[in-house]
């Protein structure tokens, strides 16, 4: 089993400070805290070893949550001080890029980084900024409700994969969707050193009169035919199918035990009536947030602290809880999780939140890497690592506790 770590990068500070200096999005020097935070804990997770290194796709987070803005600039930095180490957006939002930029950027990404690179792909579910970003296609966030604004943020999506897989896998290529059009206008473009282009240009580029109908995108990839594709926080069985017959790695956060492991079985089942011969949890993930301690209450408060904190200031508001129900919740009403610690418990009887000793946590991801059964999965996915909303000591420390007892015993 491999081992990505999902860093939610956060400005280090206090509910207090936050207040005090808001918009911290905006403090040069806690930005630069941040940074340096995320710095150290890339290079910890690369000697621990870990394979690969993981954050989100977020803009205009001014309270300084999930900073995650321009994750291939930062993965560019980090790349150049981590040798081994891949890295991997999770994702990165399709339907608020330009498609040829993206492949572009990937690729020279993973051209600069000799194939140390994976690209989660996400559909963008953050109003704020992704109706912002994404207005070019008339793009909201998507709902998952099977709305119209979620079925056109769904249509994007599939047309700009379409694209960014034909700008990595293709010598050239043209394209005349409902969203994009190349060239544009796409019966050509007038090039006034066809003769250059024509002589040491691609085949296909220019029609007789020299005008440009196709276009090559420089550069390629490194990898062949391009980087490892991921599906971030998968809980669908419309996402998993997809993924299966795509040959997309899908990371579950689905984690009832039972749940888990009939998606796994899916998955396998797909991907075989698609030609891939595969066993059981081969090309999967599972996310999960894990959190040591010398005793379980130690480590429950440290994780009521990070995921707890994260989750009910943050994620709750977008109605992520909801996947997390146990059966003997009511249907169709409010949890009533209203503090941290309530939500945090949630997520540990849920089975998405790995909390205890050392011992404790080994069992269950132990339970997890077998997918529930007899499995052999391929990815584990730290998902919610926290620096930020504790000291970077405390941060690195899990670091060390998550080598010494999962890489070591899993690896």
């Amino acid at each position: 089993m491999k081992f990505d770590i999902v860093t939610v990068p956060t400005i280090p500070a206090t509910p207090e400070e936050r207040r005090r200096l808001k918009p911290i999005g905006r403090n040069k020097e806690k930005v630069q805290e941040l940074y340096r935070e995320i710095t150290e804990c890339c290079v910890a997770a690369e000697n621990a070893g870990f394979d690969a290194f993981s954050t989100t796709e977020h803009h205009f987070h001014t309270e300084g949550f999930e900073f995650s803005v321009s994750p291939l600039v930062l993965y560019s930095h980090l790349s150049a001080i981590c040798k081994k180490i891949t890295f991997a957006p999770l994702g990165v939002v399709l339907p608020t890029w330009d498609p040829i930029r993206l492949a572009e950027e990937v690729a020279m990404l993973d051209q600069l980084t000799q194939g140390r690179v994976c690209v989660g792909l996400a559909r963008g579910y953050q109003p704020r900024w992704t109706n912002i970003l994404g207005q070019k296609y008339n793009v909201k966030a998507a709902t998952m409700d099977g709305s119209a604004a979620d079925v056109n943020n769904r249509e994007v999506f599939d047309e700009m994969f379409e694209i960014l897989i034909k700008a990595w896998t293709k010598e050239t290529f043209d394209h005349d969707g409902k969203y994009y059009k190349v060239p544009f206008p796409h019966e050509g473009i007038d090039w006034p050193v066809h003769e250059m282009t024509r002589e040491m240009g691609a085949p296909g580029e220019l029609d007789e009169n020299g005008k440009v109908v196709q276009i090559s995108v420089v550069p390629g990839p490194y990898q062949d035919p391009h980087p490892p594709l991921w599906q971030a926080y998968a809980a669908s069985e419309t996402t998993v199918r997809r993924c299966a017959e795509k040959g997309i790695t899908p990371f579950l956060i689905i984690s009832d035990p039972e749940k888990f492991n009939e998606f796994c079985q899916m998955f396998r089942d797909v991907a075989a009536q698609a030609g891939r011969q595969l066993r059981l949890g081969e090309g999967l993930g599972a996310n999960r947030s894990v959190t040591f301690g010398d005793t379980y209450d130690e480590a429950f408060e440290l994780g009521v602290k990070t995921t707890g904190v994260v989750f009910h200031e943050y994620f709750t508001r977008f109605g992520f809880i909801e996947g997390f129900r146990i059966p003997s919740d009511p249907p169709d009403r409010d949890l009533g999780l209203r503090d941290p610690r309530a939500v945090f418990q949630r997520l540990v009887d849920a089975g998405f939140a790995i909390c205890g000793t050392p011992d404790q946590v080994t069992e269950e991801v132990a339970k997890v890497a077998r997918c529930h059964g007899d499995g052999e999965l391929d990815w584990f996915s730290w998902n919610l690592f926290q620096q930020g909303n504790v000291s970077l000591d405390i941060s690195l420390d899990q670091i060390t506790q998550f080598e010494k007892h999962v890489i070591k015993n899993f690896a």
